[in-house]
């Protein structure tokens, strides 16, 4: 707020906004209608309706461009998701209904009401796209290859055979979707893509497609080397389309080698010193390469100036800037970050905390790196596993029903639960307790103790320690033994 009687404002961080604190007396503030989205809309629209005593007209609302501010979207709900449509166009609604009246009112409610579903549309086919996009573009490579293999094959190798073309139509298509399962099973589609992943994948999807062919009656055979040549040529299409889609920046990679050596430091040294501890209780320190800053005195391990910035980037392999405001002020903070590479991603800590903030694309929520303990479930094969176990399991209960109707006390809660684990609304296993320190998990329907919530008797203390190790010693063998310890919960 300034010191000026006469020129006093209210700073309104939610919307980034400054008001004259007379004018929010006059007309209000914020209006607690709107939940998330919309405030500011509300507000700026009512300032322009209300009367200005001085001018004889009304207020105005002024774009001031001099100012900067780093804004992590994405935080309170994230962008593009159902929820966030369904938020953001409910404020909208509610902003027509408050400012307007009549027939106008209806056409605005009913081309919004159209914009939603338009949106939750899109917003849904786009979270399908961005899940499926890469194995949909696997299944195009491996139908390109065997079909091509099938041609060359025919043509030039062994033309005195006649393939069927119905038996190929099908054929094909379920040998690739047999592919893909052999090859998400081994992990091909975790985060973070490793060259040894699809070697081992296509390694143990060749050996299920041979293994499920041998099984085929010779009457609907094809060829095994059309099988075999089909598989080599897909694998060396999908090696080069990841190879060049991680030089595009398209695709993150989980290779050691690329992952070390890729974090520079902006900071002063006793920053640096913190931001180093920070990563290390992370096992995140072998990634730093080292930092830059002006400091005149003390130039002992640094990589240079932070003029040089940019061409340290273009030098080595940097993926990622840790900005220190301790030396350097936000301004000059926002004005590199203005000159960065896009694929280079920034990140922030505060002098003093002991936690380093970033979002490392507006359209997701920012991730989170603090000093803690390292959990078995914050990695993403464990959660594949997790995950498939939890279909596995949830198949077999819906398969083998008809015993649990004499087992379970609520047959009708427990099949209830096998199709909400199956379609990955709640977890067989999961947390007693929420907390942001551990890695997210869906509802459970037992918990930690292989109890469900409800019977937990325990204190909270307890119930987080339990949680932290169930996540920090998590395996597939430690759910079972909870679902069979649990079971006669499973209705829960």
């Amino acid at each position: 707020m300034s010191q000026h009687e006469n020129h006093e404002v209210d700073v309104l961080a939610g919307a980034f906004m400054m008001v004259p604190k007379k004018v929010l007396e006059e007309i209000g503030n914020f209006d607690e209608q709107f939940f998330m989205y919309g405030e500011d809309v509300d507000l700026s629209f009512r300032i322009q309706q209300a009367a200005c005593p001085a001018t004889g007209g009304n207020y105005k609302n002024y774009y001031f461009s001099e100012s900067s501010i780093i804004h992590f979207k994405g935080e309170s709900t994230k962008r593009g998701s159902l929820n966030y449509v369904r938020l953001f166009y409910k404020a909208m609604n509610l902003f027509v209904k408050k400012h307007y009246r009549g027939s106008k009112a209806g056409l605005f409610i009913f081309l919004i009401q159209a914009a939603i579903v338009a949106r939750a549309v899109f917003a849904a086919l786009g979270q399908l796209l961005k899940k499926l996009g890469l194995p949909i573009l696997d299944a195009g490579i491996i139908l390109t290859g065997l079909w091509v293999t099938k041609f060359l094959w025919s043509n030039y190798i062994r033309q005195e055979v006649n393939y069927s073309p119905n038996i190929l139509l099908i054929a094909f298509p379920a040998f690739t979707a047999i592919f893909l399962l052999a090859a998400y099973s081994s992990g091909l589609y975790d985060k973070g893509y490793k060259q040894s992943q699809l070697i081992r994948s296509t390694f143990i999807a060749s050996l299920v497609l041979l293994s499920v062919y041998a099984l085929l009656p010779e009457s609907i055979r094809f060829s095994r080397g059309i099988l075999v040549c089909g598989i080599i040529l897909a694998f060396l299409l999908m090696n080069l389309i990841r190879l060049l889609f991680i030089k595009w920046r398209y695709l993150e990679t989980g290779n050691e080698n690329e992952e070390r050596r890729q974090t520079i430091v902006v900071s002063g040294d006793k920053d640096f010193k913190i931001i180093t501890s920070i990563l290390g209780k992370a096992g995140l320190d072998e990634r730093i390469l080292g930092r830059v800053n002006n400091e005149p005195s003390n130039r002992e391990g640094l990589l240079g100036s932070i003029e040089e910035l940019p061409a340290l980037i273009r030098n080595y392999p940097v993926r990622e800037i840790i900005f220190c405001e301790n030396g350097l002020s936000y301004k000059e903070i926002m004005k590199l970050i203005g000159i960065m590479p896009a694929s280079v991603r920034n990140k922030f800590h505060a002098s003093g905390s002991n936690s380093i903030v970033g979002s490392d694309n507006r359209k997701e929520s920012g991730g989170y790196v603090a000093a803690g303990k390292k959990y078995n479930l914050s990695k993403s094969t464990h959660l594949r596993k997790k995950r498939q176990l939890d279909i596995y399991v949830s198949i077999f209960f819906l398969l083998s029903f008809p015993i649990h109707l004499f087992l379970q006390k609520r047959p009708i809660g427990f099949i209830k639960n096998a199709f909400l684990v199956l379609f990955n609304q709640k977890t067989w296993v999961g947390y007693s307790v929420f907390s942001e320190s551990l890695p997210p998990l869906k509802k459970a329907v037992l918990t930690s103790t292989s109890l469900p919530a409800a019977l937990n008797e325990l204190p909270a203390e307890s119930l987080i320690k339990t949680d932290e190790w169930y996540a920090g010693s998590y395996s597939v063998l430690l759910d079972l033994r909870k679902i069979k310890r649990g079971y006669k919960y499973l209705y829960y």
